[in-house]
């Protein structure tokens, strides 16, 4: 679909692919993800979807482990889930209260090998 600029342009096969994608993206966010939602969300944006794209979108999303895993939301860095509830209060406040140890900077040009031969490494006897 590279270098397409007008919907019209696709073909009638990514066509398909794209409404079904992106209607898979508005059903998954907000509620249940089967191939008669796709239909009916691609219908109400103007589009038409037949019916074997949106059962295979429909259940390779669901067997994928819903939409989540495909479209993280912005900032959650489709990180491997969150922790379980009810933890300890005592432990929570121990991590609060520790001190977060700190990095000493390290300049990268320390130590580093001498590429382009400044007055440094004049008397070196590299190359």
């Amino acid at each position: 679909m590279g270098g397409v600029t007008n919907l019209s342009d696709l073909s009638a096969n990514d066509k398909q692919e794209l409404v079904a994608s992106l209607s898979a993206i508005v059903v998954g966010g907000s509620g249940e993800l089967s191939s008669e939602n796709l239909v009916k969300v691609a219908e109400a944006s103007g589009n038409t979807l037949t019916a074997s794209w949106a059962t295979l979108f429909s259940s390779v999303v669901t067997s994928g482990g819903g939409i989540a895993k495909f479209c993280p939301a912005p900032g959650g860095g489709g990180g491997s889930g969150g922790g379980g509830g009810g933890g300890d209060a005592a432990a929570a406040e121990e991590a609060v209260a520790e001190k977060p140890v700190e990095e000493e900077e390290v300049d990268a040009m320390d130590g580093g090998i001498n590429m382009f031969g400044d007055d440094e490494a004049a008397g070196s006897g590299d190359y």
